[in-house]
């Protein structure tokens, strides 16, 4: 499928993987509405062809409205990719107590049903546009998922749980959505050098990427932008998680 003349969205669109994955696709000539919130897009840089949409993944409505936004701009929506996501850290049982309920909460709200959300009504929209080709292809859309739903370490019962899910919808998401000539893929990063790890000391950058096989180092954000730009272009791929961890398994801490 061809990435240019498209209508694109991307959310957490302002910043790492989301901001590099919107500026990849704005280069390759999609229109791209890159979906996040206020306090991310004042930060943003300004870039041709992406259009910032200030935008709750959780909020049915606003979901809708920028959905609509983007499926009116002129060109058909063909892609979405799914980045919005938060990972905070906590213990079933800690010094502090047990696991609160209400953090546990907001993270399947926002990783797991902000996707699911996104995915539903943006694909509404892709339905209706006509096929680019005889196989009845219209679109494409990408979800993140992380390591974590495989290999979780201490601490990420929540971000695990959330990510695990975003993983168990790729499959029955492709098979419904096959009929509408919809693909679904979810890529499962590692250690990325994303905003998420802006705070920690250099020291402690260089013993997670020591623990990489090869290459030993962080994965960047234009990687995860390359490989989905790659998953776009390549009709066959559907239904299926891509791991990009340079080998990385993650030990329990």
């Amino acid at each position: 499928m061809q990435i240019s003349n498209t209508a694109a969205i991307v959310t957490g669109g302002a910043s790492g993987l989301g901001g590099a994955t919107a500026q990849a696709l704005a280069a390759k000539g999609a229109r791209v509405f890159a979906l996040d919130l206020a306090g991310s897009i004042e930060k943003a840089p300004r870039v041709d062809g992406v259009t910032y949409v200030e935008t709750d993944v959780t909020d049915p409505e606003q979901v809708q409205a920028a959905v609509d936004n983007a499926a009116a701009a002129g060109s058909p929506l063909r892609i979405v990719v799914n980045c919005a996501g938060i990972g905070p850290s906590a213990r079933i049982l800690s010094k502090k107590g047990p696991h609160d309920l209400n953090l546990y909460r907001k993270v399947i709200e926002v990783n797991l049903i902000g996707t699911f959300n996104v995915l539903t009504i943006a694909t509404e929209a892709m339905a209706k546009t006509e096929p680019v080709d005889d196989e009845g292809q219209r679109g494409v859309v990408i979800n993140t998922a992380s390591v974590a739903a495989f290999d979780g370490q201490i601490g990420q019962v929540a971000y695990s749980s959330s990510k695990g899910g975003v993983v168990g919808m790729t499959l029955p998401a492709a098979r419904d959505l096959a009929s509408h000539g919809i693909r679904v893929m979810t890529i499962a990063p590692g250690i990325l050098d994303t905003p998420m790890l802006a705070t920690v000391s250099e020291e402690f950058r260089a013993n997670l990427a020591a623990g990489v096989p090869f290459p030993k180092r962080l994965g960047r954000p234009g990687e995860y932008a390359q490989l989905a730009l790659d998953i776009v272009e390549h009709d066959y791929l559907n239904g299926e998680v891509i791991r990009l961890d340079g080998s990385l398994r993650m030990g329990p801490r």
